[in-house]
Parts: C-alpha cells; structure tokens; sequence
C-alpha cells in the first residue's frame, strides 16, 4: 500500500463492536497520514460503516471474514475453529507480509494462541510474552512491565528472556541506551521471594551486559512499577496481570471519585474550575486508555492487544503503538536480539549460576 505502514485490525474482536474500532482507527489516521489498513470483518457491515468514514475507506482495504472468534472461548477450541474468523485474518496478513502489525480487541488467550500457530516464537524465545507500558516518574513518563498474562508461569530462563525482550522495548520505545531492569518481588532483599524469583535475579544480573546491553537493578517491588528507580520490570504473567488490572482499576476509581468530589455543591463546582487545567492534565495522566495496547513480544512478527472494553480513544491508542513498531520494524530487532541469550545461558551455566 503505497509503501506506507500497514496495520492489519481484527474489526469483530472486543465489546463495542467493529463501529468503534473504526472510530479509533479514524482518530489515528486524522493523525498520521502514513498509516494504511488491513480490514478483516463481515464484508458488508465494513463496508455500510466505512461510507461515512470515507477518509477510512480511501486508505482501507476490506478482507471479508464471516467468523468471529468468541471473548469467552478457549485458545484450545479456537484453534480447531479459527477457519474463516477475522482475528486468523488479522495474523495471516502479518504472516504473508502484507502487513507489518496485526491488532486485536479480542480474546487473550485466543489471539495469543493463534499467534504462535501463525508466527511461531523467535529463535532463542520459549514462550512470548505481553508487555504493557504504565505511568511512572520517569523522564520519558513510562515504565514497561512483562509477562502481564500470556502464560501464568515463568522459570528463571523464560523471565530471562522477558529481561532481554523488555530491555529491547524499552531501548526502542524510549530511545534508551542501557535501560534499568528489575525484577519483581516481595521485598527488595536479595534473601526475599521463591526460589525460581531468586534464581531468575541469578540469571538476569549475568546476561545483563553480555546479551541484554541492560543495567540490571535487582529486586523491586510493587511501588517500583510507576517509579524512576527502573524502566523494565519483569515477573510472571499471573502477578503481572493481577497488577495491571489493578492498577487500571484504581485509575478508574479515582476518576470517578475526583467528579463525585467536584461536582458537590457551588463551592466544589467552583474550585473545579478554576483547577480544570491541572483536573485536565492528571485525568489524562491516569487515564488506561491512552496507555491502552500490550505487546506480544518473542513471536516472528508484530502483534498488539487492545482491551476487549477499549473505545475509540483506546483503539486509537493501540493503533498509535502498532505503527510504532511497523515503523521501526521492532518484532525482528527484539528477535535479533534474543537470538543471543542462549550463548549467555551457556556461560552462565558453566560458572554454576543457571540452576
């Protein structure tokens, strides 16, 4: 397409339906005019919504796929299944080629699945991982953290890999030269945390300046994630998407709670105000959807996850993401750059640090 970024979009994954993903597909591209679009949905419905979006539709190609895979199915049911559904669409433009980053609103677990039938992992990568960016005190205003809910479990050589992948993302997102990498744990002593935890540390604080080309900071814990002490923090995907739901969870509350607060009575009216500025800018601070995508990283081509709840900001946000990474051609530097842990898994092996 005319040699621009191409993003490929599943238009029947998440709650809102393909309306609102185009709305946020518009938004982007009111923005960027060198975005291009792959459509994968019912034929018809694309095309009745894109008359009036005819911006969209100059730059948007419609790849008609009648099955839609449910927000409720099992990875292990959509694979038999995933025939004709616009989410295997959505991986295949990728895979042919056509185009350089696929996005999804739909099932985790379905699209993370079909990915690595579609793609396959990277050499040197066990299993992908989802990172996400979250608000922090940093300069550049964000943090990464991986695995937020690909595979629940992780050992010490797979969070080793999250490390290496986490610190390429970083380096590219942030234009950082050695980024920071922590581990996540219950305390900050090198004595604190499970076993695998402490062997993982182990094992990231040797490869660090022989694979990684990272600083490596040691155990951090929870309050960490949105601090300047590090830009990567790297734990298994069960605590990494307990976290990350959490933390978009008490956004939300605060939100809601600031205009109940405000919206009291004259006198609140009033401050609320004269502070709208400032209400303005930490609204949008906080706010999940513009921080909305996580990345599926290690896999043999790009692939973002909106939240199945995202609207038109959201999905836009997603977008903005995504061709940041076609643009950068991000999936195969963060493959190159794996493709070295396993010399670095070697020698520590050797000097009795790999468990």
């Amino acid at each position: 397409m005319d040699g621009k970024t191409v993003i490929s979009v599943d238009t029947t994954g998440g709650d809102r339906g393909p309306g609102t993903i185009l709305a946020g597909l518009s938004k982007s591209a009111k923005k960027n005019p060198a975005i291009r679009f792959i459509l994968h949905g019912d034929e018809a419905t694309l095309d009745g919504l894109l008359r009036r979006r005819p911006t969209l539709r100059s730059i948007s190609e419609i790849r008609h796929a009648g099955g839609v895979v449910p927000m409720d199915a099992k990875p292990s049911y959509v694979i038999r299944h995933a025939a004709g559904t616009s989410m295997l669409g959505a991986l295949d433009s990728v895979r042919s080629g056509e185009a350089q980053v696929a996005v999804s609103c739909g099932n985790t677990g379905a699209l993370m699945a079909l990915s690595m039938l579609r793609l396959r992992t990277a050499p040197g990568v066990d299993r992908p991982a989802i990172a996400v960016t979250w608000p922090s005190h940093a300069p550049h205003g964000y943090n990464i953290v991986l695995d937020v809910g690909a595979d629940v479990r992780a050992d010490a050589h797979t969070m080793a890999e999250f490390a290496v992948m986490g610190a390429e993302y970083a380096r590219l997102s942030f234009n950082l030269a050695r980024p920071r990498v922590g581990v996540l744990n219950v305390g900050s002593e090198d004595t604190k945390g499970r076993p695998d935890i402490r062997e993982a540390a182990a094992l990231i604080g040797e490869i660090g300046p022989a694979a990684g080309e990272f600083e490596f900071v040691g155990f951090v814990e929870g309050g960490d994630i949105v601090s300047d002490r590090v830009d990567v923090v790297v734990t298994d995907g069960f605590t990494g998407n307990i976290a990350l739901k959490t933390a978009e969870g008490t956004a939300r509350f605060i939100n809601e709670s600031m205009r109940q607060a405000f919206s009291k009575g004259i006198l609140s009216r009033l401050a609320a105000l004269i502070a709208l500025g400032s209400l303005t800018r930490l609204k949008k601070r906080i706010d999940p959807r513009r921080v909305n995508g996580g990345v599926f990283l290690g896999l043999n081509g790009a692939v973002v996850k909106s939240h199945g709840s995202a609207d038109a900001t959201g999905v836009a946000a997603a977008v903005k993401l995504a061709f940041r990474m076609g643009e950068t051609g991000f999936a195969r530097r963060v493959a190159d750059r794996v493709a070295l842990l396993p010399a670095g898994r070697r020698a520590v092996a050797a000097d009795g640090h790999g468990g």
